[in-house]
């Protein structure tokens, strides 16, 4: 397999050193093993993304001295192909509508409304409204999501268990789907388009990607992204999870706590050598 990872941010915050370091990572395996670095950027959520963002990603990931491969990948320029993707899982019987809100959303998962995001907390036990109620947002025009059904897909795939994959970075060996710990995953809003879990295996088949070099946060979701490569009949790459850049207080960072930026941290005259010894790297 020849070898071919990639780093994809999203344009919604300054990269971060937790980013810093991930970018680092999965740049240096490509260079131990001969292979390819992309860099891919994941601007579907237009709502969120800013030119702003978007030009301070080149900028910190060439001041860090990394390249990589052209063209760059934007997923909003393959929007058609991610709807593409829902309407074939929607033909299959394996979607249904999902009209709540936030706040409802927290009380099926018995969250306090100022509680951090349900999907971080548990799985989505919500499953598809009565066919009456469904109706009648659709004609009062409530955006709604695309959820996918795991009953339907346990019924189309037989038992998750059985989707394999390799693991290479933390907890390493064959992993087994178990996407239960998740629930009725969101792969698009009607507002918005394709989520981030159904575009990234769509792009990774897309570029050739064989190994997955990403933070240990985004493990949990490798279940589900198995799932989706089984439906779509999508190749699997091996993954690697390391571990997190965490704050003073042992926090991991993150651009919605205002982490210190790798732009201002620039700014105040750190050098890129500098930060890569601090990393560990």
């Amino acid at each position: 397999m020849d070898f071919a990872t990639r780093f994809a941010p999203s344009p919604t915050g300054y990269l971060h050193k937790g980013h810093a370091y991930s970018a680092l990572v999965a740049w240096r395996a490509a260079q131990e093993a001969g292979g390819r670095f992309v860099l891919r950027i994941e601007d579907t959520d237009f709502t969120r993304c800013r030119p702003v963002y978007d030009a301070a990603i080149f900028e910190d990931l060439a001041w860090l001295g990394l390249d990589w491969e052209q063209p760059v990948l934007r997923q909003s320029e393959h929007r058609a192909d991610y709807e593409a993707a829902i309407e074939r899982l929607g033909g299959m019987g394996l979607l249904y509508r999902c009209f709540r809100t936030r706040k409802e959303q927290m009380a099926l998962a018995g969250l306090a409304p100022h509680a951090g995001d349900p999907t971080d907390a548990q799985a989505f036990r919500g499953g598809p409204h009565p066919p009456q109620e469904e109706a009648a947002f659709l004609v009062q025009g409530r955006p709604f999501a695309w959820r996918l059904s795991l009953a339907a897909a346990r019924d189309r795939l037989g038992d998750f268990a059985d989707l394999t994959w390799t693991e290479e970075g933390l907890d390493p060996g064959l992993k087994s789907a178990r996407p239960e710990t998740l629930g009725d995953m969101v792969v698009g809003r009607k507002d918005i388009g394709a989520g981030y879990v159904i575009a990234s295996v769509i792009d990774d088949a897309r570029q050739g990607i064989s190994h997955v070099v990403r933070g240990v946060d985004l493990a949990e979701l490798t279940s589900m992204q198995r799932v989706l490569q089984a439906l779509l009949d999508l190749p699997t790459p091996i993954y690697r999870h390391h571990p997190l850049v965490l704050d003073e207080t042992g926090k991991r960072l993150a651009k919605r706590d205002g982490s210190t930026s790798l732009m201002s941290l620039r700014a105040a005259g750190m050098t890129p050598e500098a930060l890569i010894a601090e990393l560990g790297l």
